[in-house]
């Protein structure tokens, strides 16, 4: 059994996607242990099932057939979210009230056009490290919103993405038995 983690897009609120409904339609796709962290679309599940874009490809159909929405869907086993713990790509920084530490997931491969680290001009964040289908930005929350950092990586890399906060990245990996 491969224990994962299932990184929803675009989750909120509403009465469809709250974390019991989200569990549910993740064991009828045939997921064992089924958990979720937060209400932010994060569910930890164990398969046997080897081709992960499939249950990608899956999930996304039991979110809309079971529960009405789209969502794209992400999954990443523990060993690689522990292998990108272990990297500390944000070094000695700390999530806080004036740093965000985001990590940008993606689907397929995160192609960037600029060189890492990077700083777009004039914005407030910048892009200090980069895995093949993951990016690293750092936002200095004094100088810009949050969700300024969301439209450009969008921009840039599409809307087959879908970013957690570092500490979130943690909660998920504590509630997989890290």
């Amino acid at each position: 059994m491969t224990r994962c983690v299932a990184l929803l897009r675009g989750i909120g609120p509403s009465p469809n996607m709250r974390n019991e409904h989200l569990r549910r339609a993740a064991e009828g796709v045939g997921l064992q242990a089924v958990g979720t962290v937060i209400s932010s679309g994060n569910v930890v599940f164990e398969t046997d099932d080897a081709d992960l874009p499939g249950l990608e490809s899956r999930l996304e159909t039991a979110w809309f057939q079971t529960l009405g929405f789209n969502s794209t869907t992400i999954i990443r086993t523990q060993a690689e979210l522990e292998r990108m713990l272990d990297a500390e790509p944000f070094g000695k920084l700390e999530h806080g009230p004036r740093t965000y530490l985001l990590v940008t997931f993606g689907k397929a491969r995160l192609l960037p056009r600029f060189k890492v680290p990077y700083r777009p001009r004039g914005r407030g964040y910048r892009v200090i490290a980069a895995r093949p289908r993951e990016i690293f930005t750092v936002t200095d929350n004094t100088q810009v919103p949050t969700p300024d950092v969301m439209s450009w990586i969008e921009e840039e890399f599409g809307k087959e993405v879908t970013s957690r906060t570092w500490l979130t990245v943690g909660r998920i990996l504590k509630r997989m038995g890290n």
